[in-house]
């Protein structure tokens, strides 16, 4: 078996990071790794508090969802979360959540556009809403495939968030500014109307923001 604490230590850094963040209550939402040299996928536990939660506890499945090491049941959301993995092979990181700014958006069904730089920063495009869809089957993951933009995150409507990147570390930071983002937003419409900025503006920021800002040694 492959040592893997490293990425029940990541995982368990983003589960935790909901509840700091305000992104998550008592026990809803969940954060997965994947491992990208064996595959494996690293979940939280389904309906464990997060005060409780330690690395340890994690539960580890193969991307067929065969409990590999854990003494748990895993997240419900763990087939979604397969999914996204075997049909986005640059998804090493899934996070969803219920955040009370990004889900008023779903609710409604509503899509946030590009009206701000921070948007055009880190997602790059407006953040797309799907239609609703049920639990059942692969309802969620195809939704997400079918309507998603180049940006880490997209609403489901009526129902909630999910974001993804490169690492568990990387889905958090996009569910943290989605919901940023998400209260600004909610507060400008309700003063007025904002323009979305240009699709060529937008490219220039994200641009600048995904390679030269920041520090090299945290790219």
């Amino acid at each position: 078996m492959p040592d893997l604490m490293k990425l029940r230590e990541e995982t368990y850094l983003a589960n935790v990071g909901l509840p700091k963040n305000g992104l998550v209550t008592v026990h809803s939402g969940n954060a997965s790794g994947r491992d990208p040299e064996t595959g494996l996928v690293a979940i939280k536990p389904s309906g464990i508090d997060y005060d409780t939660l330690t690395p340890e506890k994690l539960v580890i499945v193969d991307m067929d969802g065969k409990v590999v090491e854990g003494d748990m049941n895993p997240s419900v959301d763990l087939p979604h979360h397969l999914f996204l993995y075997r049909h986005v092979p640059e998804f090493n990181g899934i996070i969803h959540t219920h955040s009370a700014f990004a889900t008023s958006f779903a609710a409604l069904s509503m899509s946030i556009p590009a009206y701000l730089t921070a948007i055009a920063d880190e997602f790059g495009d407006g953040i797309p809403c799907t239609p609703y869809v049920d639990n059942q089957e692969n309802h969620i993951g195809e939704a997400i495939l079918k309507y998603r933009n180049k940006a880490p995150a997209i609403l489901m409507g009526n129902h909630g968030a999910f974001t993804y990147g490169d690492s568990p570390r990387a889905a958090l930071k996009a569910a943290i500014m989605l919901e940023d983002v998400a209260k600004t937003v909610h507060y400008t419409l309700l003063k007025g109307q904002p323009k979305v900025l240009p699709p060529e503006e937008v490219e220039k920021w994200w641009g600048r923001y995904h390679s030269w800002y920041g520090q090299a040694d945290e790219k």
